[in-house]
């Protein structure tokens, strides 16, 4: 159930990343979750883990992912840039 829910909110964060790369006006901010949304995938976390030797804990996971969906949704304005994204779609 827990590879379930990394698997998940990795590819929620990678979408958010991309809708913030390509239909706004940072993409840095958006290139910043993508990468960061690499850690909840679980074969980039265990390769991470194998060449570093570093332990993400669930605990960092839940709190990096809580500042990362508040930024998104404030500073990132990703409602704005769903609209944005609808209008080019259509």
């Amino acid at each position: 159930m827990l590879n379930f829910l990394n698997w998940l909110f990795g590819i929620l964060l990678l979408g958010i990343g991309l809708i913030n790369i390509f239909w706004g006006n940072d993409p840095f901010l958006g290139l910043g979750i993508c990468i960061l949304s690499m850690i909840y995938f679980p074969p980039i976390n265990s390769r991470l883990e194998n060449i570093t030797g570093l332990h993400i804990p669930q605990w960092a996971k839940v709190i990096l992912g809580i500042l990362l969906l508040w930024i998104a949704l404030g500073v990132g304005e990703l409602f704005k840039k769903l609209d944005m994204m609808m209008i080019d779609m259509l």
